[in-house]
């Protein structure tokens, strides 16, 4: 099973271990070994602190799909680029991306506190997907 993140870009320090948590159950109690995360504010960073941190205890994969290149240099060990991504323009690559994530994934674990913008956005779009949606509060 796969799983992705949408959340705030300013999402508070404080649900990283809730957030750990979620994720920990998935890969215990629900075979989750497959996880995608997006490159773009605090959400995003955070959950991919809790990939690295747990892919030293459990045989996970983890990935950063990037919407359109860095401007600095990353590690590219554990990254995707989404097939197609490089005939859309610049402006609309994150809205291609994050519906490339939600096609991709069986499981979305959301930090979503405003009705408004793009957490709201694909974790609505998720919902009409039908994916499970785990909410972090």
């Amino acid at each position: 099973m796969k799983c992705t993140f949408f959340g705030h870009s300013d999402a508070p320090q404080e649900i990283k271990n809730a957030l750990k948590e979620k994720i920990t159950s998935l890969i215990e109690k629900r075979d989750v070994n497959c996880f995608y995360v997006g490159n773009h504010g605090n959400f995003d960073r955070m959950a991919l602190s809790v990939l690295k941190e747990l892919s030293s205890i459990y045989q996970i994969e983890y990935y950063v799909v990037y919407a359109y290149l860095p401007e600095n240099k990353e590690d590219f060990l554990h990254t995707i680029f989404p097939e197609g991504i490089e005939c859309v323009p610049k402006r609309f690559a994150i809205n291609f991306r994050n519906k490339w994530l939600v096609e991709r994934s069986d499981i979305v674990i959301t930090f979503v506190q405003r009705s408004y913008g793009g957490a709201a956005k694909f974790k609505k779009l998720a919902e009409n997907k039908g994916k499970e949606i785990i909410c972090i509060k």
